[in-house]
């Protein structure tokens, strides 16, 4: 495995778990969540009246003998999740120390091999589009079991971050091109001079779940640089000159938590869950502890 990205004692532990999709699954292929299709899976559903022509080998006998009527079990069929987990690769993820695309890289990590273990089918998709990486990008899409997560892993080790986000775009795009509805998981800085609000109303509107994870550099969150400075926008080149004095960082603080909370309501309002995490977290306490205490992973 990828030493850089998941340590062999995280993986252990995140296959004793399962991604949650508070919605079923409504996936054509057969898989191992629960759907609202009736099919002959163990899990008992309801009953219906017998027609002409149904299997009889799924008749209640028992019923028939108390009620002289003829009704037919059902159950309910089995299908996979799909994910799909879109990955802000843009220039100002390479921000921070350890950086917002590596923090955020092990994430994506860490949800594609809890859905890979539970047999859901993983896509991977890193934006902005990157032609030098063309077919490891490629081979991240429509993923499905156990053992194709070493592969998986490998292929997200060798993506880099460069260019503008172009989130909302991607997001639409992921949401016209999903051939069936499921889990959406987006790990961005939210950072995007266009706003998010229509790629995350593209995705809710698809009908997928939605899970937001917005990642900040603690510099971002919590600057120590303070004077005369030149700020250089890391996807533009634009340049600004500043001065930025200690009686400043109240000012900035409230400013950033302001820009979070609102991205909080938006997910909130829109029925989608909604985690901060600076990229120095330990990825443990993301995963094992803010997603599972929002029933993300269970």
């Amino acid at each position: 495995m990828p030493a850089t990205l998941l340590s062999p004692e995280l993986l252990r532990r995140l296959e004793q778990f399962q991604l949650l999709a508070a919605r079923r699954a409504k996936s054509a292929v057969r898989g191992e969540r629960r759907s609202r299709a009736r099919g002959h899976s163990v899990e008992f559903a309801d009953y219906r009246n017998y027609a002409a022509g149904d299997d009889l080998r799924y008749l209640d006998w028992n019923l028939f003998g108390r009620l002289d009527r003829l009704f037919l079990k059902l159950y309910e069929e089995e299908r996979e999740l799909p994910v799909r987990v879109f990955l802000d690769a843009s220039e100002s993820m390479t921000f921070g120390e350890p950086t917002k695309f590596d923090f955020a890289r092990q994430v994506a990590a860490a949800v594609s091999y809890v859905a890979l273990c539970g047999f859901d089918r993983v896509t991977v998709l890193a934006f902005p589009d990157n032609a030098d990486e063309a077919v490891a990008r490629s081979a991240l899409r429509s993923v499905r079991g156990r053992k194709s997560a070493l592969r998986l892993l490998e292929d997200l080790s060798r993506l880099t971050a460069r260019g503008p986000a172009q989130l909302n775009e991607t997001l639409r795009r992921g949401a016209l091109e999903a051939r069936a509805t499921g889990l959406a998981v987006v790990l961005s800085d939210f950072l995007d001079p266009a706003g998010y609000e229509a790629g995350l109303s593209a995705l809710a509107g698809r009908g997928f779940q939605v899970d937001v994870v917005q990642v900040l550099a603690p510099e971002e969150l919590e600057p120590t640089t303070y004077g005369d400075l030149r700020l250089v926008d890391s996807e533009t080149g634009r340049q600004q000159e500043v001065t930025f004095g200690r009686y400043r960082l109240a000012a900035y603080r409230k400013t950033v938590q302001g820009f979070c909370q609102r991205l909080r309501e938006y997910c909130a309002a829109h029925g989608m869950n909604y985690f901060l995490a600076s990229s120095a977290t330990q990825l443990e306490a993301l995963l094992l502890k803010q997603l599972r205490a929002a029933e993300v992973l269970g």
